[in-house]
C-alpha cells in the first residue's frame, strides 16, 4: 500500500491553516501544521515531507528567508502562498528554490491541484516538451538577453499557461535539471529589468 504524501502547512494565521490542512486530510494526504519557520525546523527534524506549502508574509521570519534555510537544509519541494507579496518576491522565491506559488486566499481546489502536479514533476527527471522548446531557445541564441515575452514568442507558446508564469517556473524546473547549483545559475542567468541570458560554458563573459 503507497503511503500517503505528507505536506507541511506553514502559516502564521491559524484558521487559514487549518482550513487547508483540513481539506488536505479530506483528500488522502498526511498533514503537519506549523506556524512558523521555527516550528516547521522542528516538525522537518522528525521527518522529511513530501512538500511544504509556505506563507511568504509571516511577522517573526518572513518566507523567502524560510525557502532559503530549508532549500539549505534539504531538498523538498515548496509552493509559496503569496497575499501581498510583489513580482520579485515570487522570482526571488523561484530563484531561492521554490517550485510554484498561489494567490491567497487560495481556492483549496486549485491548491490541492497545484500540490498534485509539483508532487508528479518532482518524480520526473527529462525535460518536458515546453522544457526543451525553451531550451532550445536560448541554444539558438547564446549571449543574448532574452526577455520573457520574446522567449514566449520565439518557442511558439500560444497556451493560456505560457501567458501565466509560466516562464519563470519553466526556466526553474530547466536550471534544476542543468545547473550545477540551480540556487546560484551559471548557465541560465536572470538579468534583471531585462530577462534572461543562456551561457552555454556558465562563464560570466
Amino acid at each position: 500500500m503507497t503511503q500517503s504524501p505528507h505536506i507541511i502547512i506553514v502559516d502564521d494565521e491559524a484558521p487559514a491553516r487549518e482550513m487547508v490542512g483540513d481539506y488536505l486530510k479530506m483528500h488522502g494526504f498526511n498533514v503537519t501544521l506549523c506556524d512558523g519557520g521555527k516550528s516547521l525546523r522542528g516538525a522537518i527534524e522528525t521527518g522529511v515531507p513530501d512538500l511544504v506549502v509556505l506563507d511568504l508574509n509571516m511577522p517573526e521570519e518572513d518566507g523567502l528567508s524560510i525557502i532559503r534555510d530549508l532549500k539549505s537544509r534539504i531538498n523538498v519541494p515548496v509552493i509559496m502562498l503569496t497575499a501581498t507579496a510583489s513580482p520579485i518576491d515570487r522570482v526571488v522565491g523561484l530563484e531561492l528554490g521554490a517550485d510554484d506559488y498561489i494567490a491567497k486566499p487560495c481556492e483549496l481546489r486549485e491548491l490541492m491541484a497545484r500540490i498534485r502536479s509539483v508532487l508528479r514533476r518532482s518524480n520526473e527527471h527529462p525535460l518536458t516538451a515546453s522544457e526543451f522548446g525553451l531550451l532550445k531557445v536560448f541554444a539558438a541564441n547564446p549571449k543574448r538577453v532574452l526577455s520573457r515575452e520574446r522567449l514566449l514568442e520565439l518557442a511558439n507558446a500560444r497556451d493560456a499557461e505560457a501567458f501565466d508564469r509560466a516562464v519563470d517556473l519553466r526556466i526553474m524546473r530547466i536550471r534544476r535539471k542543468i545547473e550545477i547549483d540551480p540556487t546560484k545559475p551559471a548557465v541560465i542567468r536572470t538579468i534583471r529589468g531585462g530577462g534572461y541570458l543562456f551561457s552555454p560554458t556558465g562563464d560570466k563573459a
